[in-house]
């Protein structure tokens, strides 16, 4: 299992265990760090078991193998015995990208967990319900990672719980609202919807409602800088594209594209370069700065609401 996802490749782990249980035989289960294995436990982890017919041995962080021990992983590898799955666990980076390589010569399977984009998190999100046996529509799917945020086990969580309490029924916007509408109602999108459409005085209550329920004050810097983005690309794409692939220069999903033509018009490349600086200044205010994040984020939303339409 590679990549920086812990979510997707905590889900990967316990899938390949799941295969093996399926079996009905007995199997026991040890999780170890890569880097506290010497040679005579990596040889005991990966002979029989004396209390069950098949095993399974998690190594953690395989970027800290020791050096020492990445032939005997190798010779392993090259000849795996029938009744011990190895699952390995790379974090992703540069270091140990050498045993990666090594492992992938030798046909070892594969599975990447990489964090999907943020334009992508609607359809993991669908992919989420349809894996519990609901539906919902693009729209409700939005819905639900703008009212609950980009982390992946929290989205997870919070589709098993709506298909769980839905009765059978598509989950729509009118039910992730009612279980997540204060939330919604406070995230720092809201906060860069207002503002991006020049409206001050919402952006500003929208702003001082979110940073009161607890929002981190990066998350708002980090949605407006992604809505500026967006725009920013949306505004620059070559005239006549077809819509799919404009989606694809933007990097949104189609049903985006809709919002930021209406965001645009009241857009100038002069308006645009200077919120992006503001969006700028204002994340490194809040990162360490300036002493005081509230105002480092008013001063940002009052900057972008008033470039709004300037030329």
């Amino acid at each position: 299992m590679t990549g920086a996802e812990s979510f997707l490749a905590d889900r990967a782990v316990r899938s390949a265990i799941a295969a093996v249980s399926k079996g009905g035989s007995e199997i026991e289960v040890t999780d170890a760090d890569a880097a506290m294995l010497d040679v005579g436990v990596f040889a005991e982890l990966t002979g029989p078991s004396l209390f069950a017919s098949e095993r399974v041995l998690v190594m953690r962080s395989l970027e800290n193998l020791p050096s020492e021990m990445v032939p005997h992983l190798l010779e392993y590898a090259g000849s795996p015995s029938d009744d011990v799955l190895a699952v390995l666990v790379h974090s992703g980076g540069q270091k140990g990208k050498g045993v990666l390589d090594k492992l992938r010569k030798a046909s070892v399977n594969e599975v990447v967990a990489t964090a999907p984009k943020t334009w992508e998190l609607p359809q993991f999100v669908a992919g989420e319900i349809r894996l519990h046996g609901g539906t919902v529509d693009e729209g409700a799917a939005s819905a639900l990672v703008d009212a609950v945020g980009h982390d992946l086990r929290a989205l997870a969580g919070a589709c098993s719980q709506l298909v769980s309490d839905s009765g059978g029924q598509a989950v729509t916007a009118e039910l992730i609202g009612q279980y997540f509408g204060g939330r919604a109602e406070v995230t720092s999108f809201a906060v860069a919807d207002a503002a991006i459409a020049g409206r001050t005085e919402p952006a500003l209550e929208q702003l001082r409602w979110a940073l009161d329920c607890g929002v981190a004050p990066v998350l708002v810097t980090s949605a407006m800088a992604g809505g500026l983005r967006g725009l920013a690309k949306y505004a620059s794409a070559p005239s006549g594209m077809r819509e799919a692939d404009l989606a694809r220069e933007v990097g949104v999903p189609p049903w985006k594209l809709k919002q930021l033509k209406q965001q645009a018009r009241g857009w100038t490349p002069g308006g645009l370069a200077t919120a992006i600086k503001a969006v700028a200044q204002a994340d490194a205010d809040v990162k360490g700065a300036s002493g005081d994040a509230g105002y480092a984020l008013e001063r940002m939303v009052l900057t972008i609401t008033r470039s709004h339409g300037r030329r």
